[in-house]
């Protein structure tokens, strides 16, 4: 119980309950078109998101603890490799993928309507940046506090993360054709040269 002057005020599992839910809620809000289509990639990317943030609320105590130890420099190590991916990824995508409202074939973003096949700068070796992004945050959580629960977790995350790329890239064949089946044979989906 977290106490003020004496007086109970909240108990901190009540709390990453509650903003699990105020969280899933708003994943839920952004996801809402994609939930719909349960084929789409952002059906997939929900549940990895939902199993991220549960990730996170399960180790956010030991966030900070014991910052010189092996598995929290791994931790920070991955956290802000995660950064990397996804900031070159988002310029890309909106610089060389030329987005489009008008795109339409499956519920996308707003960002992620391009019409255009990014294949340069990270593009150039991985195929998915911004899922490699959450792959990295995902285990750099995971790292916080090892756990069974947290395995289960992060690996549960890392299977959704797989099949949202899979879902995303079944969309981009019906969208770009073979230009598309050409880029994934000279690419990595998530790690550069491994996977």
């Amino acid at each position: 119980m977290i106490e003020s002057h004496g007086k109970e005020i909240i108990h901190p599992l009540m709390l990453q309950l509650f903003v699990f839910l105020i969280a899933s809620a708003i994943i839920a809000y952004i996801s809402r078109a994609s939930l719909r289509q349960p084929r789409s990639h952002g059906f997939y990317r929900f549940f990895a998101w939902e199993f991220i943030l549960g990730l996170v609320l399960l180790n956010i105590e030991c966030w900070f603890c014991e910052p010189l130890a092996w598995h929290q420099l791994i931790s920070w190590l991955l956290l802000c490799a995660s950064v990397i991916p996804l900031v070159l990824g988002v310029q890309l995508l909106r610089s060389a993928g030329k987005p489009n409202a008008a795109r339409d074939d499956t519920p996308m973003l707003a960002f992620e309507k391009t019409t255009q096949l990014v294949t340069v700068g990270v593009y150039k070796y991985i195929r998915h940046p911004l899922y490699s992004s959450l792959l990295w945050l995902n285990w750099g959580a995971f790292f916080k506090a090892p756990s069974a629960l947290g395995a289960f977790l992060a690996l549960a995350a890392t299977m959704c993360l797989t099949a949202t790329a899979k879902a995303e890239e079944t969309e981009n064949m019906r969208y770009f054709g073979a230009a598309y089946q050409t880029y994934i044979q000279r690419t990595k989906m998530f790690i550069p040269l491994l996977f």
